[in-house]
């Protein structure tokens, strides 16, 4: 059995987009993964399965809930080997930000060409800082005043695709949690995505 980490796209945002957690573990249950989890109500499941590829897992789970839940809800399925990793990558110099700062992580299908790379790194300002590494966009901003949301209609415009957000501390304790035979080893190796 491997591990997987499933990040749905706008799950629990509301609009008629709110699931509970016990349906969501029954939906994936259902395709025959077993050990799932969900963290937090925000579309993370954790799951094992004996089929290794991630496209596979993503189309399956995608159809699957769109049959449950009425509508269109893309997935990014992640290895644990992955996640550790991820959670361990230090894009920015730790230096150069204080704690008004905070780091997401963008999931994305699949690697940006070097053109979609470019036009990512060109929405950098004083406020936004972006890394790409593989199918992730590190997007370290700074925190609003008033707490209100950041926008990702500039990334949405840029890449053409679907992706997911989630903060770089949830990522964290994710892999805590759950990918401890790979984080310990990928914190003293200091290893970046």
């Amino acid at each position: 059995m491997f591990r997987f980490f499933a990040f749905l796209r706008a799950i629990n945002i509301g609009r008629g987009r709110t699931v509970k957690m016990q349906s969501l573990r029954q939906v994936f249950q259902s395709l025959g993964f077993s050990t799932v989890e969900t963290f937090i109500a925000s579309g993370n499941v954790i799951f094992e399965t004996t089929t290794q590829k991630t496209k596979t897992l993503e189309r399956k789970i995608e159809k699957a809930l769109h049959e449950a839940l009425g509508y269109e809800v893309r997935t990014f399925v992640r290895r644990e080997v992955e996640l550790a990793k991820i959670a361990n990558c230090q894009p920015f110099r730790q230096s150069t930000f204080d704690d008004t700062w905070q780091m997401n992580v963008i999931f994305l299908a699949n690697n940006l060409s070097q053109k979609l790379k470019q036009d990512v790194k060109a929405l950098q300002t004083r406020t936004d800082a972006f890394e790409v590494h593989g199918q992730e966009i590190y997007w370290l901003r700074r925190r609003k005043r008033n707490g209100g949301p950041f926008s990702t209609v500039p990334l949405e415009k840029i890449l053409g695709q679907s992706f997911t957000v989630r903060a770089a501390n949830t990522i964290k304790e994710i892999a805590d949690k759950y990918c401890s035979r790979f984080a310990h080893d990928l914190r003293h190796a200091h290893t970046a995505v």
